[in-house]
């Protein structure tokens, strides 16, 4: 299986726990740059997935993230 194919089936659920839960795509490549964002509001779901262009997915806000390696949940303060 390609490296591409292997990336491309990598998906996570992102579930807001608040308003304003915000999700950046971050790039590939020599230098990392933000190439798109996402605000929820609590209670919104968004499916992302990893791609040949995104190589890490920030999230900022609380919100419940679920990988097929587990699910995890941002700090609550």
């Amino acid at each position: 299986m390609s490296e591409y194919n292997e990336l491309a089936g990598e998906y996570i659920v992102v579930k807001a726990l608040e308003n304003g839960v915000t999700i950046i795509g971050l790039t590939r490549g020599r230098d990392t740059k933000f190439h798109h964002s996402e605000k929820l509001d609590k209670g919104e779901i968004m499916i992302a997935q990893f791609t040949q262009h995104t190589s890490a997915i920030k999230i900022r806000g609380r919100a419940e993230i679920m990988t097929k390696h587990g699910n995890l949940r941002t700090d609550q303060t």
